[in-house]
Protein backbone atom coordinates (compact mmCIF):
# COMPACT_ATOMS: atom_id res chain seq x y z
CA UNK A 1 0.00 0.00 0.00
CA UNK A 2 1.30 3.43 -0.67
CA UNK A 3 2.29 6.17 1.69
CA UNK A 4 -0.85 8.06 0.86
CA UNK A 5 -3.66 5.41 0.82
CA UNK A 6 -2.50 4.26 3.95
CA UNK A 7 -2.47 8.02 5.51
CA UNK A 8 -5.87 8.49 4.11
CA UNK A 9 -7.20 4.62 5.92
CA UNK A 10 -5.48 6.13 8.97
CA UNK A 11 -7.17 9.75 8.43
CA UNK A 12 -10.85 7.90 8.29
CA UNK A 13 -10.30 5.63 11.37
CA UNK A 14 -9.03 8.91 13.10
CA UNK A 15 -12.28 10.80 12.12
CA UNK A 16 -14.87 7.81 12.78
CA UNK A 17 -13.20 6.97 16.70
CA UNK A 18 -13.01 10.93 17.22
CA UNK A 19 -16.65 10.67 15.97
CA UNK A 20 -17.99 8.28 18.09
CA UNK A 21 -15.93 9.46 21.23
CA UNK A 22 -16.69 13.22 20.99
CA UNK A 23 -13.11 14.10 20.94
CA UNK A 24 -11.57 17.33 18.84
CA UNK A 25 -8.31 17.60 17.49
CA UNK A 26 -5.64 20.67 15.89
CA UNK A 27 -2.46 19.89 14.36
CA UNK A 28 0.52 22.14 14.30
CA UNK A 29 2.51 21.46 11.21
CA UNK A 30 6.78 22.29 9.66
CA UNK A 31 7.98 20.12 7.39
CA UNK A 32 4.88 18.79 6.17
CA UNK A 33 3.34 22.19 5.48
CA UNK A 34 -0.27 21.30 6.21
CA UNK A 35 -0.59 17.23 4.54
CA UNK A 36 -1.70 16.09 7.87
CA UNK A 37 -4.70 18.79 8.33
CA UNK A 38 -5.38 17.99 3.80
CA UNK A 39 -5.10 14.12 4.58
CA UNK A 40 -7.78 14.87 7.76
CA UNK A 41 -10.09 17.22 6.31
CA UNK A 42 -10.21 14.47 2.64
CA UNK A 43 -12.56 12.60 4.95
CA UNK A 44 -16.15 13.23 4.74
CA UNK A 45 -17.08 14.34 8.30
CA UNK A 46 -13.70 15.90 9.41
CA UNK A 47 -15.05 18.79 10.53
CA UNK A 48 -16.77 17.98 13.27
CA UNK A 49 -13.87 16.66 14.80
CA UNK A 50 -10.46 18.27 13.08
CA UNK A 51 -10.85 22.25 14.20
CA UNK A 52 -8.15 22.97 11.80
CA UNK A 53 -4.05 23.60 12.27
CA UNK A 54 -0.93 25.84 12.13
CA UNK A 55 1.39 25.39 9.60
CA UNK A 56 4.31 26.51 11.54
CA UNK A 57 7.21 26.33 8.61
CA UNK A 58 9.32 29.03 9.85
CA UNK A 59 10.80 28.92 13.12
CA UNK A 60 9.50 32.91 14.28
CA UNK A 61 5.60 30.82 13.37
CA UNK A 62 6.49 28.62 15.66
CA UNK A 63 7.54 31.06 18.55
CA UNK A 64 4.66 33.63 17.96
CA UNK A 65 1.80 31.49 16.78
CA UNK A 66 2.64 28.32 19.01
CA UNK A 67 4.45 30.13 21.89
CA UNK A 68 7.84 27.81 21.58
CA UNK A 69 9.96 29.34 23.60
CA UNK A 70 13.32 31.19 21.76
CA UNK A 71 15.32 28.78 25.15
CA UNK A 72 14.14 26.06 23.63
CA UNK A 73 15.07 26.44 20.36
CA UNK A 74 18.62 28.01 21.54
CA UNK A 75 19.15 24.95 23.64
CA UNK A 76 17.81 22.39 21.59
CA UNK A 77 17.12 23.43 18.05
CA UNK A 78 13.96 23.71 16.03
CA UNK A 79 13.94 19.77 14.95
CA UNK A 80 14.03 18.44 18.63
CA UNK A 81 11.55 16.61 21.30
CA UNK A 82 11.42 19.56 23.42
CA UNK A 83 10.56 22.47 20.71
CA UNK A 84 7.93 19.24 19.08
CA UNK A 85 6.33 19.22 22.90
CA UNK A 86 6.15 22.81 23.20
CA UNK A 87 4.12 22.70 19.53
CA UNK A 88 2.19 20.53 21.06
CA UNK A 89 1.06 22.35 24.23
CA UNK A 90 0.52 25.57 22.17
CA UNK A 91 -1.70 24.29 19.29
CA UNK A 92 -4.11 22.46 22.31
CA UNK A 93 -3.60 25.82 24.70
CA UNK A 94 -4.55 28.26 22.32
CA UNK A 95 -7.77 26.30 21.12
CA UNK A 96 -8.92 23.91 23.62
CA UNK A 97 -9.22 21.07 21.76
CA UNK A 98 -8.90 17.73 23.10
CA UNK A 99 -5.75 16.69 21.37
CA UNK A 100 -2.99 18.43 19.25
CA UNK A 101 -0.83 16.58 17.05
CA UNK A 102 2.44 18.43 16.15
CA UNK A 103 5.58 17.39 14.02
CA UNK A 104 8.86 19.21 13.08
CA UNK A 105 12.07 18.13 10.74
CA UNK A 106 13.98 17.79 7.82
CA UNK A 107 12.29 16.53 4.79
CA UNK A 108 15.60 17.43 2.53
CA UNK A 109 17.20 17.45 0.56
CA UNK A 110 19.70 19.19 1.93
CA UNK A 111 20.14 18.96 6.35
CA UNK A 112 19.25 21.87 8.49
CA UNK A 113 20.97 23.19 11.17
CA UNK A 114 23.06 19.89 11.80
CA UNK A 115 20.17 18.02 11.14
CA UNK A 116 19.83 15.19 9.05
CA UNK A 117 17.25 14.59 5.87
CA UNK A 118 14.56 12.41 7.69
CA UNK A 119 15.25 13.27 11.19
CA UNK A 120 11.31 13.79 12.31
CA UNK A 121 9.46 14.68 15.58
CA UNK A 122 6.35 14.11 16.15
CA UNK A 123 4.42 15.47 19.41
CA UNK A 124 1.22 14.66 20.60
CA UNK A 125 -0.33 16.46 23.58
CA UNK A 126 -3.66 14.52 25.18
CA UNK A 127 -6.62 15.99 27.07
CA UNK A 128 -5.85 17.69 30.45
CA UNK A 129 -6.32 16.10 33.37
CA UNK A 130 -6.13 18.99 35.60
CA UNK A 131 -4.00 21.48 34.95
CA UNK A 132 -1.31 19.80 32.79
CA UNK A 133 -1.95 17.54 29.81
CA UNK A 134 -0.04 14.18 28.90
CA UNK A 135 2.57 15.02 26.23
CA UNK A 136 4.15 11.99 24.26
CA UNK A 137 7.12 13.06 21.66
CA UNK A 138 8.79 10.29 19.44
CA UNK A 139 11.77 10.88 16.90
CA UNK A 140 12.15 9.15 13.64
CA UNK A 141 14.53 8.70 11.25
CA UNK A 142 12.64 8.41 7.81
CA UNK A 143 14.47 7.88 4.48
CA UNK A 144 13.31 8.31 0.75
CA UNK A 145 13.10 11.66 -1.24
CA UNK A 146 11.14 15.02 0.59
CA UNK A 147 7.76 13.52 -0.72
CA UNK A 148 8.31 10.71 1.38
CA UNK A 149 9.52 11.34 4.54
CA UNK A 150 6.63 13.94 4.49
CA UNK A 151 4.19 11.01 3.75
CA UNK A 152 5.93 8.89 6.33
CA UNK A 153 5.87 11.87 9.02
CA UNK A 154 1.87 11.86 8.43
CA UNK A 155 1.23 8.24 8.64
CA UNK A 156 3.63 7.76 11.61
CA UNK A 157 1.94 11.06 12.97
CA UNK A 158 -1.94 9.57 12.85
CA UNK A 159 -0.63 6.22 13.83
CA UNK A 160 0.83 7.42 17.24
CA UNK A 161 -2.70 9.54 17.53
CA UNK A 162 -4.73 6.10 17.08
CA UNK A 163 -2.63 4.40 19.05
CA UNK A 164 -2.67 6.91 22.14
CA UNK A 165 -6.30 7.64 21.75
CA UNK A 166 -7.30 4.02 21.62
CA UNK A 167 -5.08 3.58 24.61
CA UNK A 168 -6.70 6.53 26.35
CA UNK A 169 -10.31 5.24 26.02
CA UNK A 170 -10.45 2.00 25.89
Amino acid sequence: MSLNLKAASLARHVISVFSRRGLTLVTAESLTGGLIGATLTSVPGASAVYWGGAITYATAMKTSALGVRIETIDESSVISSQTVTEMALGAQQNTGADFALAVTGVAGPDPQDGHCPGEVWVGLACPRDGIIGKVISRGFTFSGNRSQIRWQTVVEALDMLLEEVLDEVA
